[in-house]
């Protein structure tokens, strides 16, 4: 399997031509997104310990359905893990997302869209701790969406988000998400997106969870503000969440989430 820096250094360069190709078609669309929202919520949990974070990212599109990307975002909770059997995890306060894939279309409104999502997180250190895995995570995704509704499977190709292997060796590797959602529109402009997602981990059940949310969007001079409550039906274990901040709150606490983006 390709290595996180070398899936980094491959995508980078593809990345890197890219302009050469928008000049040389200009159908070809290169865009550019950033945003802040008053948390950033992954899979219904909390990434930034309930605090804002500043995002943005790339994207290139080729009219054959060819995509290739890359989004970053301020995270808390590598950092708020501490040390762990005498290791510090690591100072990482990013996420660096970087995918590429395909999209078509099987028939007039049903289309399909596959491809490959690595997550890193630069300065982690979980694969020093004893029995655990280095928190960059590789997925396999495919979707399929039909006018307003899409399904979406993730598939994950190595051990998930630096989560350590069981007493007896087994690892979090082959975990799968899937999620369905259908976005409305609802008139004036506003669209209205509810969203449920079942997230396994292998071999840990204790980790599982569904997550739910409701989004309200609308784009307005320029900008899209959106508006959202989310949650998750986060597991407890010995009495804590199995995702919790470093003050035991569970990060898949119900709450609401205000976003306002900007894509040029």
């Amino acid at each position: 399997m390709t290595s996180p820096s070398s899936f980094a250094l491959v995508f980078l360069a593809a990345l890197s031509a890219l302009p050469v190709a928008v000049q040389a078609e200009e159908a070809n669309p290169l865009s550019f997104n950033i945003s802040l929202t008053s948390e950033y919520r992954y899979r219904g949990i909390s990434q930034t310990r309930f605090k804002p974070a500043l995002q943005g990212g790339a994207d290139y599109v080729s009219p054959s359905g060819f995509y290739v990307g890359t989004w970053l975002s301020s995270i808390k909770w590598i950092k708020d893990a501490g040390t762990i059997a005498s290791v510090d995890t690591g100072s990482a306060n990013l996420e660096w997302d970087l995918y590429g894939g395909y999209k078509g279309e099987i028939r007039k409104d049903f289309g399909y869209d596959v491809g490959l999502l690595q997550y890193v997180y630069p300065g982690n250190n979980y694969d020093r701790i004893p029995g655990a895995k280095n928190a960059n995570t590789t997925e396999l995704y495919g979707a399929l969406n039909y006018g307003v509704a899409l399904l979406k499977y993730s598939h994950s190709l190595t051990s998930l988000f630096g989560t350590a292997d069981t007493a007896i060796g087994k690892t979090s590797r082959n975990s799968g998400y899937l999620e369905a959602s259908a976005a409305f529109d609802v008139g004036s402009g506003v669209t209205i997106t509810p969203h449920i997602g079942y997230q396994r981990v292998a071999n840990f059940s204790n980790a599982s969870y569904t997550d739910y949310s409701v989004t309200a969007a609308k784009d307005w001079v320029g900008f899209t503000f959106s508006a959202a409550v989310v949650g998750a039906d986060v597991k407890k274990v010995n009495g804590v969440p199995a995702y919790a901040s470093p003050s035991q709150k569970d990060l898949g606490d119900t709450r609401l989430v205000v976003a306002i983006k900007k894509t040029f």
